[in-house]
């Protein structure tokens, strides 16, 4: 198969979600062998059965070192290596004050926004550089990690704080050949997001199709310009 990235492999983290599958599709589209990372199989098997072509479905969970490692090692011994990290496991909560003491809610956002960038890129990143590998890693982050607002202290300080990661990464990394970058979406139009703000007009909002395609820019030869890159990707919200 031929395309863009004939031949790459590509993991592809909350890859059953709305902006994952975009993004596994994206991929497989442009010739990848794409490895599907979830918590549970179910629809993650039933999406790479649906894209066909060489796919690896793997359960793992990001914010454990050890499971990442297993993760690594599966593919590593499917795909000889790691090309590409697409890491788009991500959460919102709002709701709780920084008054009111409400500590298990920054527990669950630094758990889920941060935690898994932290030990994933990470090890993906020395697993490129043990290989010799100019990879790429593309992590989705959020506008809202730019500006707190009430309620939302502990998702947005767990955003800020995976972006730092991101520009530290990419500065240590960058003179061994790996691209380290982020996008940084507005509101993305998915299901969830409609329910919640069903006033909203959802044609101001990005799509999961333009996000996905953001990120395979930055995955790309495309993108060589880019190191520790948060790109802007608000459509007109």
């Amino acid at each position: 198969m031929t395309g863009e990235f004939a031949g790459k492999v590509v993991v592809v983290t909350g890859a059953a979600g709305n902006l994952g599958s975009a993004v596994v599709r994206a991929a497989a589209a442009e010739g990848a062998r794409v490895v599907l990372v979830e918590r549970s199989p179910d629809k993650a098997e039933k999406l790479a059965a649906e894209i066909g072509g060489e796919t690896l479905t793997v359960l793992a969970d990001l914010g454990v070192a050890a499971s990442v490692d297993q993760l690594i090692e599966t593919v590593a011994a499917r795909f000889g290596q790691i090309d590409v990290l697409a890491h788009t496991v991500g959460g919102f909560e709002s709701g709780a004050t920084v008054h009111g003491s409400d500590y298990d809610a920054m527990e669950r956002m630094l758990n889920l926004n941060l935690r898994p960038v932290y030990i994933t890129c990470g090890k993906v990143a020395q697993h490129m550089i043990d290989k010799g590998i100019a990879g790429r890693i593309v992590v989705v982050l959020a506008r809202g990690g730019l500006k707190g607002f009430a309620g939302g202290s502990a998702y947005t300080a767990s955003k800020a704080a995976a972006q730092r990661v991101v520009e530290s990464l990419a500065a240590e990394v960058r003179d061994k050949g790996i691209h380290v970058n982020a996008i940084m979406p507005s509101t993305i139009d998915t299901p969830p997001n409609r329910a919640s703000m069903p006033n909203a007009d959802f044609s101001k909002w990005v799509t999961p199709e333009e996000a996905a395609q953001a990120i395979l820019f930055l995955a790309s030869e495309r993108g060589n310009a880019f190191y520790g890159t948060s790109l802007e990707v608000y459509g007109r919200a």
